[in-house]
């Protein structure tokens, strides 16, 4: 929690519009281990826990990701 970096609230707006719209996005993020993944994700929830905002997403194939917010290195929305 304590490295979290909050990020702009208009972007946290861009998911929230993507999850009403159930539109699909493309990120890349990376994983607590450092690990890259490159996806285009259908955006589900936004919820935070401990002082971190995660968005919750699934693939074509019924994967659910929970990625923290701020570590989304790139985003298509």
């Amino acid at each position: 929690m304590a490295d979290y970096q909050s990020i702009e609230c208009g972007l946290h707006s861009q998911y929230e519009l993507a999850i009403m719209h159930q539109q699909k996005i493309t990120l890349r993020w990376q994983d607590a281990d450092k690990n890259i993944y490159d996806d285009t994700l259908l955006p589900i929830d936004l919820i935070a826990k401990d002082g971190e905002e995660f968005l919750i997403a699934k693939t074509n194939n019924g994967k659910q990701y929970k990625i923290r917010l701020d570590r989304i290195l790139q985003h298509d929305l």
